[in-house]
């Protein structure tokens, strides 16, 4: 990368700016503590290399007026896209935040395609300044994972036409789950809780004081890795929890205990959570088990963590049936915690990887051209 040469005050406006979308100079001044004839030089300074540009203009009540600006055209950027367990979806946004595109596939064999066409769409939105990829792997607290899973996101980019240069970051699909509860979900505003998506896999983002918690080797919230079980007869084995509470293990118990007399058996989890709502006994009494024990994990979380809310996603975690469980269980054997479904389904690993996207996109902005 090549520095542009900005001065830390026009860096600071330029940041600014992207988080209020649109603003004047002395409301810029207000955001950043710098003085108008700052802000105004720091303005100018932006408007010439294209990264602002004036919007408009706002009338004050005693009928002074002041020139609004937002970001320019050659702030550019970000992308986000998420290789899930089921469908890859893409989301573009710009710098200040604005959905620009977004698509998703069932069929991974279009997915290159799709994003593809997203980005040829693209054309005179600027440079791509970021890419951010959501994987389910560990990522460590420098925005690195181990080779293995460098490898498998350098191939899956690889075939999108990104720029050359184009940085590619990852993340870890929960902990971008996480993030994006922190700002567009449904904390009500908590800036300390835990997100525990619960679906093909499990896998829990923790949140402290507005922070994404990573740990030392960016695994904080890998319950997977929780030792399972906990039994003198049985040996706990690596990943033992996930094979119990994803939904394949799920399914592997449905089908130990399903018989032709009740029917045809579930094919995914949904469908048995399905049943479930429609009151058929045998899949009521298996969701009723999956959902206390899925309430023993997250009570173990709290024990350790004490939040005091947990939020359900992932495919199985925002079912109501699930949370009734969860609850119940908590209530027997942890502190007071409120457990609630998350309202952005599963969206959220892709809207928190936007959100990283946007942040690295800034960065990149004020520091390369």
């Amino acid at each position: 990368m090549v520095d542009t040469g900005l001065s830390d005050s026009a860096r600071e406006v330029f940041t600014a700016l992207a988080g209020h979308g649109r603003a004047t100079r002395p409301q810029l001044a207000a955001s950043c503590g710098l003085s108008k004839p700052t802000v105004s030089a720091a303005v100018a300074e932006l408007e010439a290399g294209g990264l602002v540009e004036r919007s408009g203009t706002s009338h004050g009540a005693t009928g002074r007026s002041a020139a609004v600006y937002r970001l320019g055209p050659a702030a550019g950027y970000a992308l986000a896209v998420d290789r899930g367990s089921t469908q890859v979806a893409f989301r573009a946004v710009s710098l200040d935040g604005q959905v620009l595109d977004e698509g998703h596939t069932d069929d991974p064999a279009s997915a290159d395609t799709m994003i593809r066409t997203a980005l040829r769409r693209r054309d005179g939105s600027g440079p791509l300044r970021a890419v951010v990829a959501a994987v389910s792997d560990v990522v460590s607290p420098d925005g690195t994972g181990d080779p293995e899973t460098a490898g498998r996101v350098r191939a899956s980019t690889a075939s999108l036409g990104l720029p050359p240069g184009t940085t590619v970051f990852t993340e870890n699909n929960v902990n971008c789950g996480a993030i994006a509860e922190l700002h567009e979900g449904s904390n009500d505003s908590r800036d300390t809780f835990v997100y525990l998506q619960v679906g093909f896999g499990i896998g829990a983002g923790v949140v402290v004081g507005g922070r994404l918690l990573r740990g030392a080797n960016g695994a904080a919230g890998e319950v997977a890795r929780l030792a399972y079980p906990w039994a003198d007869d049985l040996p706990a084995g690596r990943e033992a929890l996930e094979a119990r509470l994803g939904s394949p293990g799920l399914l592997r118990r449905v089908r130990a205990r399903w018989s032709d007399a009740h029917g045809p058996v579930p094919d995914s989890a949904a469908a048995l959570f399905a049943l479930a709502g429609e009151a058929h006994p045998l899949a009521a009494e298996l969701v009723a088990e999956h959902s206390a024990e899925v309430g023993k994990l997250a009570a173990s979380i709290c024990a350790v963590l004490d939040p005091g809310l947990v939020i359900l996603g992932g495919g199985v975690g925002t079912n109501p049936l699930l949370l009734r469980g969860i609850v119940d269980t908590i209530d027997a054997l942890s502190w007071p915690t409120e457990v609630i479904a998350s309202r952005l389904g599963d969206r959220a690993t892709l809207v928190g990887a936007a959100h990283i996207a946007r942040e690295q996109g800034i960065r990149d902005a004020v520091t390369a051209s």
